[in-house]
């Protein structure tokens, strides 16, 4: 009963920009925090950023600097700008979502991953 759509992987060269979008929809009374978490080959899944519905912000120290969430409430729709990329940068980016249903039942929920290869 919610979705979370992820687009805006693909292929970049070292330097280059990205930028990934997730809308969620479905049963949504309210989204409490929403997020970019990223799994590389043989690597465990790790936080990448995250935005609560206020708009604080956290990062991992690794993207610090280089990577910015932003979210729009209205379309229940989070961005993660990718700059300065790295071939460390390399996974799948997946999209997370803390929310409360129609059904006031709150939980988590994941988008199905966009892969982001930075490579020359």
């Amino acid at each position: 009963q919610v979705q979370l759509v992820e687009s805006g992987g693909g292929l970049v060269q070292p330097g280059g920009s990205l930028r990934l979008s997730c809308a969620a929809s479905g049963s949504i009374f309210s989204i409490y925090a929403m997020g970019w978490y990223r799994q590389a080959p043989g690597k465990q899944r790790e936080l990448v950023a995250t935005i609560r519905s206020g708009g604080s912000t956290h990062y991992a120290d690794s993207v610090k600097g280089r990577f910015t969430i932003s979210r729009d409430n209205a379309k229940n729709t989070v961005y993660l700008q990718m700059n300065g990329l790295k071939p460390d940068d390399t996974a799948v980016y997946y999209c997370n979502a803390e929310l409360q249903t129609n059904l006031k039942v709150t939980s988590e929920y994941w988008g199905q991953g966009t892969q982001v290869t930075v490579s020359s």
